[in-house]
């Protein structure tokens, strides 16, 4: 009885066709500083110091639109912790340049995107692992809950221009603490946003809304980020210190 032998070659042949098929199976993965490199090149473009050149994104969406399609691929949980932290960044503020697009140029306020019955961050426009979710899911059931870190606050950025200004790179793993430090310094320190007079440590809006993601201690924060200076009137004063917060400036963070 004569029986068939497979050809050694197709045999090769036939492991790499299942090896490839499977390896389009598996979910993509965005991590690394060349991953995001698209969002990197749009953010050095078009985001000059916190101010955004939301005309000329407009006219590159096509390619924001490839990194967004980059991130809804990707399986977050498969990232270690440090990279998973700096992913959901991006997405956050990527996903809100989109939001600020979807309605440009008709949009003074990232608030003209909500409706009566849903806020803007209430809106299920975020594509990632597999399902449409939402900026206030990103915001408040994964960054804020999973990695407690406070700097994150300066790190996401709302299209307005009493936020932190847009970072102007992507962050990422192996650069993250430095990236979270630098924008968490810069915010503090600017008084166009928080400034000391006299006793009166005037501080932004965002201090009084995530108290708790500070420990309740806004003053021993200033304290850990502050300038040589700031620093040293803040510890000088700290017994009758008060505080007070600033209103919030919603106007979009455009150019």
């Amino acid at each position: 009885m004569n029986t068939y032998k497979q050809p050694t070659n197709a045999k090769k042949y036939t492991c790499w066709i299942f090896f490839i098929g499977w390896m389009f199976l598996l979910p993509a993965s965005v991590g690394s500083a060349e991953d995001h490199q698209i969002f990197g090149e749009l953010l050095a473009k078009y985001n000059q110091g916190g101010h955004v050149d939301y005309g000329g994104l407009k006219r590159q969406e096509a390619r924001l639109d490839v990194y967004l399609d980059g991130l809804a691929k990707t399986d977050p949980e498969l990232l270690p912790r440090k990279e998973r932290f700096a992913f959901y960044v991006n997405a956050y503020n990527a996903w809100t340049i989109k939001l600020i697009l979807s309605g440009y140029p008709g949009v003074g306020s990232i608030k003209d995107l909500g409706s009566l019955f849903k806020s803007q961050w209430e809106k299920k426009i975020v594509k990632l692992g597999g399902m449409i979710t939402t900026l206030d899911h990103l915001e408040h059931d994964i960054l804020r809950p999973e990695f407690k870190d406070p700097r994150v606050h300066f790190a996401i950025n709302c299209a307005s221009k009493g936020c932190p200004p847009l970072y102007q790179e992507p962050f990422s793993g192996n650069q993250l603490d430095m990236q979270l430090d630098e924008v968490t310094r810069h915010f503090i320190n600017n008084p166009g946003y928080n400034r000391l007079e006299g006793n009166t440590l005037y501080v932004s809006s965002i201090f009084k809304w995530f108290l708790e993601d500070f420990n309740d201690d806004i003053i021993g924060f200033f304290e850990q980020y502050a300038s040589d200076k700031l620093k040293n009137e803040i510890i000088k004063q700290r017994s009758s210190l008060k505080i007070k917060y600033l209103d919030y400036d919603w106007s979009l963070n455009g150019q």
